[in-house]
């Protein structure tokens, strides 16, 4: 009787390659939509695009959550998310963003209320999940469809069409999200290959002090450079401002992305999707932008002539 042998299991150093390559690829073909996206610079398209990825985030959300047993009424949330992107952007392309807010505030009232009569309707008795229920519902739609919203003000901050010479929200968009995503590289190259302090290992066992320092380092320099190149269509940033702006807002993509491996843990699951290879799910890839896009369109709306 011949003896079974096992197939030798691959080496951390083959997985972090391979993890690596997938990583890569991913991160090349996401480049290119949101490339094309931004060059083509038509506004009903880059207001789809938006909302078709942040509409992914919300259902991976719930999902995570369901699948954490965790109680929340996803049928109803995405169905408010839908409704939300659907009426609120052709108000904000319309009467910019500015005058959105009204919207926002009456949309999220009418959506508590919403959940809650939901609530209602169930035959069960009331029980502590109900509770659970309403919260987790309405935390969804702010995380991930209010937050992703501030995008699409940044878009609007700037005159559709440009005025001759003016800014484009188009560079203030592309400016966050390489901003933003040099942060989460420079962080996973950094702490690939130097990290060895670990952050907060209850929540994030993978971070590390080092990749935090990668982090920070590769913001500043890729919001250092944009600016430098397009002086004009970045008004209202100067180089010093790019400084401070590179660490505030590596500082809120580094917050956001533990924010998101919190709500993993909670749900007792690695990632929020399989949709990315080597990333993960798109609320994986949107975690850090969520909370920097806020932050940048509050510096834009003080700041923009």
């Amino acid at each position: 009787m011949s003896d079974l042998v096992s197939a030798p299991a691959p080496s951390p150093s083959t997985d972090k390659r391979e993890t690596f390559r997938k990583r890569s690829v991913s991160t090349i073909c996401l480049w290119t939509a949101v490339i094309v996206t931004l060059a083509i610079g038509w506004a009903p398209g880059v207001l789809l695009f938006l909302a078709l990825i942040s509409l992914a985030g919300l259902y991976e959300f719930y999902r995570m959550l369901e699948c954490g047993g965790l109680a929340c009424d996803r049928k109803a949330g995405m169905t408010l998310g839908v409704i939300f992107f659907a009426a609120g952007m052709p108000l904000l392309a319309k009467f910019g963003p500015v005058y959105s807010y009204e919207f926002e505030l009456g949309f999220l009232s009418c959506a508590l209320l919403a959940i809650g009569i939901r609530q209602l309707a169930v035959a069960e008795a009331p029980h502590p999940g109900s509770v659970a229920s309403i919260a987790h519902t309405f935390l969804g739609l702010l995380y991930v469809a209010w937050l992703m919203n501030f995008l699409a003000k940044i878009f609007y901050l700037a005159p559709q069409p440009p005025v001759a010479g003016g800014p484009s929200g188009v560079f203030y968009v592309f400016y966050l999200l390489v901003v933003t995503k040099f942060s989460d590289m420079g962080a996973y190259l950094l702490g690939s290959a130097i990290g060895k302090h670990k952050m907060i290992p209850r929540i994030s066992p993978g971070k590390t002090w080092e990749g935090f320092a990668g982090a920070l380092l590769a913001s500043v320099i890729a919001s250092v450079v944009l600016v430098a190149c397009w002086p004009a269509a970045l008004k209202p940033i100067t180089l010093l401002h790019s400084i401070g702006l590179g660490l505030v807002l590596s500082l809120a993509a580094v917050l956001g992305d533990l924010m998101e491996s919190l709500i993993k843990r909670g749900a007792c699951i690695k990632d929020s999707g399989a949709l990315l290879p080597g990333i993960g799910g798109v609320l994986d890839l949107l975690d850090s932008v969520l909370f920097t896009a806020p932050l940048f369109y509050i510096y834009l709306r003080f700041t923009i002539a």
